[in-house]
């Protein structure tokens, strides 16, 4: 049975490229798929086309059992959306735009002033609440459009990067929020740059580059593809590098020699691949000290998402945004993908 969120083939093109190229996701229901790619990847297209904001090129799409192309009405009335950019009306005070909101949704004005009232506490805007929002700073309006996306409780919810612009006090907030919506049965799909939110929040992730799906799993399964555990240690004395890349040649897999291990002259640190855990580590320590060999520091090394989206793309998440902007410098023109997903936040269903 199809997930609360189900796409297939999802394809978009923007002139001569393809912001969407083929994307299936499934999300199964009271679950968070965390959508993880740069900027320019194709993240937020999909999250437009699934809202019913973009009508894709081919490809279907069904969310909280309703046809996306075929009633695009029912599904807006079943889901709750925070965009990249914060939706709000400057001119009234953050209650007035909560209470505009719960109106909107036809809660009566008492339940409407009570929503707000909650939310206000719940993102800390309660002593700004009767202010104009355009007197508010920018992560105080972030922090209102989440707000807003929340007066309802959606069966499925869409945040597109949420915590852009947040600091980190504020970003673990809107986690703990995410957390008790998951638990009391909210579907979510959350894309995002941060690697250590997708970690933390999804229970399935999916790796997107290029307007294709490159990878997908749980966050364990995908850092399993990057060849597990490793051993670091910092030796203390540089002529001691030759003895220390012995004792770990012992602990690496099965076959691995010498020009297996990794070694920073540099900075005295060697790196080897191992199994086995912190027992493994326990022994490397005992037989370094058995030869007198002095480290500065050692640790077991777990691969992190980062590392995921190297190996799988061959640059971190964050790092294609500052290359297509020095990029755009020199060539005098905007990375053509980044343009594309820009374009798409004009583009309205006709």
């Amino acid at each position: 049975m199809p997930g609360a969120i189900h796409a297939e083939g999802l394809v978009k093109t923007f002139g001569d490229v393809r912001a969407l190229d083929g994307v299936d996701l499934d999300v199964p229901e009271g679950t968070v798929l965390g959508l993880l790619g740069p900027n320019g990847a194709g993240k937020t297209t999909a999250v437009r086309v699934l809202t019913t904001l973009l009508k894709p090129d081919s490809g279907r799409a069904v969310v909280a059992g309703i046809d996306v192309l075929r009633h695009p009405t029912e599904v807006r009335r079943s889901i709750g959306l925070s965009g990249q950019f914060a939706a709000v009306d400057e001119y009234l005070t953050g209650r007035e735009n909560l209470q505009m909101v719960g109106r909107l949704y036809q809660m009566n004005g008492r339940a409407a002033k009570v929503r707000a009232g909650e939310l206000l506490d719940r993102f800390d805007l309660a002593d700004a609440a009767d202010r104009p929002a355009k007197t508010y700073s920018g992560g105080m309006r972030r922090r209102l459009d989440l707000a807003a996306a929340l007066v309802v409780s959606p069966p499925v919810m869409f945040m597109d990067e949420p915590t852009t612009g947040l600091d980190p006090r504020n970003r673990q907030a809107l986690w703990e929020v995410i957390q008790e919506l998951v638990a009391g049965g909210t579907t979510l799909l959350l894309t995002t740059q941060y690697l250590e939110e997708a970690d933390h929040l999804a229970h399935d992730i999916c790796v997107i580059d290029h307007g294709r799906v490159i990878a997908r799993g749980t966050s364990d399964q995908l850092k399993a593809q990057t060849g597990g555990e490793r051993v670091e240690v910092v030796v203390h004395d540089r002529d001691m590098i030759p003895q220390a890349r012995g004792v770990l040649a012992r602990y690496g897999l099965a076959g691995i020699g010498h020009g297996d291990i990794s070694v920073e002259e540099h900075t005295r640190k060697l790196t080897v691949p191992v199994t086995g855990g912190a027992k493994i580590l326990a022994e490397v320590i005992r037989d370094l000290d058995a030869l007198d060999i002095e480290i500065d520091d050692i640790g077991l090394r777990r691969p992190t998402l980062d590392d995921v989206f190297i190996s799988l793309t061959g640059h971190a998440a964050e790092q294609r945004e500052e290359e297509s902007r020095k990029n755009g410098k020199k060539e005098g023109k905007k990375d053509g993908r980044k343009a594309a997903v820009q374009a798409s936040e004009k583009e309205a269903v006709k």
